[in-house]
């Protein structure tokens, strides 16, 4: 299906940078889940509706496009005596027809659903509305002639509008003839439990450091050796946080800040100050959002270090000595734990409304060092 967005606007769908979920060659790391839509093919039990789970960025959408790509590619088996082998990859050839279809946008029995432009098209729209799905069903509905099998990929279903969900929800209840639907899903608890109840669910799990290694090379990023432990940690095994990463010296930040929090309780000023500047300095949104990020992580992993007595594997030199300190038993760590609830998001709302990112930044850092002074007088 050729694309209905326009070329002055972005894809939703694309992290940028890296190359689309379509244009990836490899997945890495999910070869169980592979496996699964394999068998179900193999088996003729391949459900209607196939929800891919699991953490934002670890391949969700990439396994939803090969998985299409080789439904639309593989023969129909007729069941005679000179039928093909059973297919054992999900891997179709570059130069195969329908791969370059599905890289054009250009495959007319594929249907790709998801953020569309506002009604003036200046800007993406900021949720899937239901004229979206709509398109989807007339989609189904006008191909339903030629025969043979079709899919549609969405991509996401978090983005949906409550609209939206209904309609989809509809559409599952009563699916098309040959149809199969592969839903992205980061989310799932937040779902409508009837949609989730009508798909076969595939939980992709975080990436291990050499995967995650991979991928990332794949798409165009590069990390050191070394440093594959803690992109890994700071990532959560998700290949476009480690693409953010990568992209905004995030290792360097986070050294920083576990450099500035082992001067707590007792805060170093100036290097507090010079940190949240950064986030101050002309088209720095994406770095002021990153060390927010950065915070909240490192206050979380000191809540599991508290909570567990054990100790994660280290993001950054001297961290785990530092976790140690901070955070040596529960009491410490429900403290973090209370403080990441608040801190993060109060800082992303004044940001919304204009507020001084430096500001907010330092209020950040000197809400942690207040934490930390009182931890230490119990």
């Amino acid at each position: 299906m050729a694309d209905p967005r326009p070329d002055t606007l972005p894809e939703p769908d694309r992290l940028e940078g890296a190359p689309h979920p379509r244009e990836t060659g490899v997945l890495y790391g999910h070869a169980a889940q592979e496996s699964d839509i394999l068998q179900a093919f193999n088996s003729s039990r391949l459900h209607h509706a196939w929800m891919l789970t699991g953490p934002k960025g670890v391949g969700k959408a990439t396994l939803a496009w090969r998985a299409a790509r080789f439904l639309l590619a593989t023969p129909e088996d007729d069941g005679g005596m000179f039928a093909a082998p059973a297919p054992d990859t999900l891997d179709i050839p570059a130069e195969n027809p329908v791969s370059r279809r599905m890289l054009q946008l250009a495959e007319p029995r594929n249907f790709l659903l998801r953020r569309g432009p506002n009604d003036k098209e200046t800007a993406l729209s900021q949720v899937i509305s239901v004229d979206e799905v709509r398109k989807m069903k007339s989609f189904f509905a006008l191909s339903a002639a030629d025969g043979g099998r079709r899919t549609a990929i969405i991509d996401s279903l978090d983005e949906m509008n409550t609209a939206a969900a209904n309609a989809l929800l509809k559409l599952l209840e009563e699916p098309p003839a040959n149809v199969t639907l592969f839903l992205v899903a980061h989310q799932p608890a937040k779902l409508l439990p009837t949609i989730r109840s009508r798909c076969r669910e595939l939980r992709l799990t975080p990436l291990t450091p050499q995967d995650l290694a991979d991928a990332l090379t794949q798409a165009g990023g590069d990390i050191a050796p070394e440093d594959r432990t803690a992109l890994a940690e700071l990532s959560g095994g998700s290949v476009g946080e480690a693409f953010r990463l990568t992209n905004l010296d995030g290792l360097k930040l986070y050294t920083a800040l576990t450099r500035l929090f082992s001067t707590l309780p007792r805060m170093d000023r100036p290097q507090a100050l010079a940190l949240a500047d950064l986030a101050a300095a002309r088209g720095a949104a994406e770095t002021f959002d990153l060390l927010v990020t950065l915070i909240d992580l490192f206050l979380a992993r000191m809540a599991r270090r508290g909570a567990t007595g054990q100790t994660p594997p280290e993001a950054a030199p001297q961290e785990a000595q530092l976790l140690l300190r901070l955070s040596p038993n529960p009491t410490a760590a429900r403290a973090w734990a209370d403080l990441a609830q608040t801190l993060s998001s109060r800082a992303r709302r004044g940001k919304a409304v204009n507020l001084d990112p430096a500001a907010l930044l330092m209020d950040m850092l000197l809400k942690v060092d207040e934490t930390a002074g009182s931890l230490a007088q119990r």
